[in-house]
């Protein structure tokens, strides 16, 4: 592992270590467990953000060695999503399986957040080289752009979430819509060059 990839790698833990130790020394308010499972979600997000901002960045930059890191900030997106059902499973419903299909389907936010959670696992398993290969460029391409559908539900999912001020929210939302728009922008001009191309 190279030492940017390293530095990366530590810097990311560094959301975890901190809400655990906010945890065991009661720094999270009067409502823990709430605390600590919005946060992961919101961490989960954040990296899920970083993900999407890296390829835009290296088209701006030209850094291709941001790409090293893509693979990395996508595990951490699973990482902290997974932390975050953890706590809703353990602290919030307790492992009650019957309570937990309930929840899923009375409160139409826990559906959308665990869909989006179950869409992340077939990511997470071909996240690998030898995945790569076996489904090939193409095929793998096309299922990563799950990617974009988690990236949606997931704003929604916050959203939906958030009962008074829906600034938080809408912010990533607004940015969602812009690493969206660049992509889009960047497929059109692409497809624009090409059409001038074989014209001229």
């Amino acid at each position: 592992m190279s030492k940017f990839k390293l530095i990366i790698f530590i810097v990311s833990l560094v959301p975890a270590i901190w809400l655990t130790v906010a945890l065991l020394t009661n720094q999270l308010g009067a409502n823990p467990i709430e605390a600590i499972t919005r946060e992961t979600g919101l961490w989960a997000l954040r990296f899920l953000w970083l993900t999407l901002l890296i390829t835009p960045l290296r088209w701006i930059t030209g850094w291709n060695s941001l790409m090293t890191i893509r693979r990395m900030l996508g595990l951490y997106v699973f990482f902290y999503a997974v932390l975050h059902m953890l706590m809703y499973l353990w602290l919030d419903q307790f492992f009650d399986i019957n309570e937990i299909i309930k929840d899923i389907i009375k409160r139409p936010f826990i559906t959308i957040g665990f869909f989006t959670f179950t869409s992340l696992i077939p990511l997470v398993l071909t996240s690998n080289n030898a995945m790569v290969k076996r489904l090939g460029g193409k095929k793998w391409k096309k299922l990563h752009r799950l990617t974009y559908f988690i990236a949606v539900a997931s704003s929604i999912h916050f959203y939906m979430l958030v009962k008074q001020d829906k600034a938080e929210p809408l912010f990533y939302i607004a940015l969602l819509i812009v690493l969206l728009g660049v992509r889009i922008y960047r497929h059109y001009q692409r497809n624009a060059l090409t059409i001038r191309t074989v014209v001229s």
